[in-house]
């Protein structure tokens, strides 16, 4: 098998240059480090409410960034397969900033899920802070126990705890017990990429017949073997795409039904319990015949499985295999667990949006997710169109919410002072928002923030509840 670098790998090296536009940089860096053709770049536009995301981080220009990135992926991907000119990109920016907090605009039944359970925050240590993660009760019971507590231990005692001992010493007892705990860090000079390319072999794909422009990605298959935002942001757009998204998870590891919810419109959902050898010969089945595989473990988690991405394009060379983790794929943090809102305390982000008071902040949105899940969608879109162009083989793509944090920190400028564009709404999230009956009842949901000329306006089905699908495909 042969290995090589895809042109422009990377991200935060690919800095805009004379010969293409500059009116958006973070846009035309995001498109560069995709690999995409820079002229198609003079077809993105936005439209819309500027006053979203407020934050002392350009949140507002990665996240239309990501998207138009990814709206422009698939309407390049809409013309191969219509074999006409690619469509217009026009994204709504307040589409954008809705469809990034969409599990707090989540509501089923009227109820409105919490997003974060009581014992995950921030909290005081003897020298510091230390931002916790304990919304699956696994976690919870690891972190009580690791610091000694009853299980029935309430916050008010996990803030008494952590009150006496130095921040890193939390963080490192946790990491051994496999619970989530990490210190509120400086902002990092470190620097992940905001994507890693590269091609396989060159093995033909298969061919694709034509499409409708609202369903450039239909008879893609994928295997969704993702949780929580990124990933499933990333697959749940593929499916608005037209995608056949089947996620899989295991029998031994719950799952939030409200965050499943949130992320499952237009997939299925069955659970596979890949150690036991006939579920393994049903996965081997569905595997057979994929064109995507979308993972969100830890680096080197799902080996084991027969999941290493050697072994996979040994069996599949012309497969797309798109991987995303918290804390990159290479140095000391590589193994560790992690979600969006630990990374932000772990690399600097928290501290940097701290009140006047010390105490740490957040950006205002999980941003690390929601822009590592469409750029994800937007690297397997482009992977789709080049294999069958003129640039055939496997793909093997790698994102990080660390990369993503990177970019956000030091790959983007800060927002320009600029007048607001003639016209400009104000920000209005009802207008982006809409309802839909479902298997967990009436949902009141965010609608998809993809903006090209034809773009599904919705997704085809609602989510159905978590793992009680076939493991078969449409």
């Amino acid at each position: 098998m042969t290995d090589r670098p895809m042109p422009s790998e990377g991200g935060l090296a690919n800095r805009p240059t004379a010969d293409r536009p500059t009116a958006d940089r973070p846009t035309a860096d995001a498109w560069a480090a995709l690999g995409g053709p820079a002229e198609l770049l003079d077809r993105v536009g936005f439209h819309g409410p500027q006053d979203v995301l407020p934050s002392g981080l350009p949140v507002r220009r990665l996240a239309r960034a990501t998207v138009a990135a990814c709206s422009l992926a698939a309407a390049e991907l809409a013309a191969h397969r219509a074999g006409g000119p690619v469509p217009v990109v026009r994204v709504d920016e307040g589409a954008v900033a809705t469809a990034f907090v969409s599990e707090r605009h989540l509501v089923i039944d009227g109820r409105t899920p919490v997003s974060f359970a009581p014992h995950s925050g921030f909290w005081r240590t003897a020298d510091g802070w230390v931002r916790t993660h304990a919304n699956y009760p696994h976690h919870r019971n690891r972190l009580l126990a690791v610091l000694d507590l009853a299980p029935d231990a309430g916050p008010d005692q996990l803030a008494e705890a952590l009150g006496k001992l130095p921040a890193e010493q939390v963080q490192e007892r946790a990491y051994a017990a496999g619970a989530l705990a990490v210190a509120v860090a400086p902002v990092s000079a470190a620097v992940h990429p905001l994507v890693e390319r590269r091609e396989t072999g060159s093995a033909p794909a298969r061919p694709l017949s034509a499409a409708p422009v609202d369903r450039p990605a239909a008879g893609i298959r994928v295997l969704d073997l993702t949780r929580v935002i990124a990933g499933p942001v990333a697959t749940r757009t593929l499916a608005l795409l037209g995608a056949d998204v089947l996620r899989i998870d295991s029998p031994r590891l719950p799952e939030a039904e409200d965050a499943h919810a949130d992320t499952g419109f237009g997939k299925r959902s069955t659970r596979l319990d890949l150690a036991d050898p006939a579920d393994r010969a049903v996965f081997a089945g569905l595997l057979d015949t994929a064109d995507v595989v979308v993972t969100g473990y830890r680096p080197g988690s799902l080996d084991a499985h027969g999941l290493a991405p050697d072994a996979l394009f040994a069996r599949r060379p012309d497969l797309i295999l798109a991987q995303v983790c918290a804390w990159g794929w290479t140095g000391p943090w590589a193994g560790r667990r992690g979600f969006d809102s630990l990374v932000q305390a772990g690399v600097g982000i928290a501290a940097h949006e701290a009140a006047p008071d010390g105490r740490p902040g957040v950006l205002p949105a999980q941003a690390l997710d929601h822009g590592t899940g469409y750029l994800l969608a937007a690297a397997v879109l482009r992977a789709l169109t080049d294999q069958r162009t003129d640039r055939p083989g496997g793909r093997h793509l790698r994102f990080s919410l660390a990369g993503t944090a990177s970019w956000l920190l030091h790959g983007i400028e800060p927002e320009p002072t600029a007048a607001p564009r003639p016209g400009t709404e104000s920000y209005d999230p009802t207008r982006r928002l809409t309802e839909t009956d479902s298997a967990y009842g009436r949902l009141r949901h965010a609608l998809p923030p993809i903006g090209y000329e034809g773009a599904p306006v919705d997704w085809a089905r609602p989510p159905g509840r978590w793992g009680t699908d076939a493991p078969v495909w449409r």
